[in-house]
């Protein structure tokens, strides 16, 4: 695809992303990462770019990390107790985070790679959430 050759994961963050996917499915507490694109390299990859993504267990300290004018991509693993069977899952969602002070360039930059992050990432689905509030609601639209 075009955007497999418009953007790029390190080995390292692809290990990241796997790592993440298949350690989230048994947390008993909310578990995310947030991921940027550098706009030089066109690089997706943790934010902030540290050796180990930081892990939130808190949407509350996730939305007031996000930042208030650029765009994000966030993966979320959350506990949810099924009403139907009171069964005990963890969605893994992909939360497309699209402030709506963002400019042009970065929401064309985001939304060309928000396929190509939802594939590389494993996510069944897309939240787009565009503000804080938003973003601590998550659990309610799951």
């Amino acid at each position: 695809s075009s955007e497999a050759r418009l953007y790029s994961f390190t080995p390292e963050t692809l290990n990241a992303l796997k790592k993440f996917r298949l350690g989230t499915s048994r947390a008993s507490k909310p578990q995310a990462v947030i991921y940027e694109i550098n706009k030089q390299t066109q690089e997706i990859h943790a934010s902030p770019s540290t050796d180990a993504p930081r892990i939130y267990t808190d949407l509350s300290t996730l939305a007031s990390e996000l930042p208030p004018h650029s765009p994000r991509f966030v993966l979320l693993s959350h506990p949810i107790t099924l009403k139907s069977s009171g069964r005990e899952t963890a969605p893994y969602v992909l939360l497309y985070y699209m402030p709506p002070t963002a400019n042009s360039e970065l929401r064309v930059l985001y939304a060309g790679a928000r396929e190509l992050m939802k594939t590389t990432a494993g996510v069944g689905r897309v939240l787009e959430v565009s503000d804080e509030e938003e973003v601590e609601g998550v659990k309610e639209v799951l």
